[in-house]
Order: structure tokens, then C-alpha cells, then sequence
């Protein structure tokens, strides 16, 4: 009689343990948070593509404005060149 008493009792204040103990936690955000949040961070995302797309075009742009400046250097140095030399030989 004991033995079922024992298990009684065990079974009882184990099944208020199962009900004292903390249940799993509800989540932090609501669904439309997140998505909100998500939303936002799609949105962010784009901008910066559309940021690195415009300053990847201004650098091609400023890269081919060099080096058309280099050419023309390059002509005007050849050009000195020519001159500082003096007038090539059978053109008097």
C-alpha cells in the first residue's frame, strides 16, 4: 500500500513539475514584424546595388576620360618631340 502511495504522490508532483515548468518561448517578433523588417532590408539591399552600379559606371567613365587625356599626352609629347629635334632632314 505504501509502494502505490509512493507512486501516486510521484505521479502527481510530477505532472505539476510538467505544469511549473516554463513552456517554450514565444517567438520575439510577430510574422509582420519580421517581414517588415525584411521588407526594409530588401529595400536597403537595392539601393546599395543601385549606389555600386552608379559609381562602377562614373569609374568606366573616368577610366576611359584618362585615357583618352594619356593619348592626347602622348600626341603632344610626341609632337615636342619632333619640334625640339628640328626639321627633319630634305624638308628645306
Amino acid at each position: 500500500m505504501a509502494a502505490v502511495g509512493f507512486v501516486t504522490v510521484s505521479a502527481a508532483w510530477a505532472g505539476d513539475r510538467a505544469t511549473s515548468l516554463p513552456t517554450a518561448p514565444a517567438p520575439a517578433k510577430s510574422l509582420s514584424t519580421v517581414q517588415r523588417h525584411l521588407a526594409g532590408s530588401q529595400a536597403e539591399v537595392k539601393r546599395l546595388k543601385q549606389d555600386l552600379d552608379r559609381q562602377e559606371l562614373d569609374s568606366r567613365r573616368a577610366s576611359e576620360r584618362l585615357k583618352q587625356q594619356d593619348q592626347a599626352i602622348a600626341e603632344l609629347q610626341r609632337r615636342l618631340h619632333e619640334l625640339q629635334a628640328g626639321p627633319a632632314p630634305g624638308s628645306r
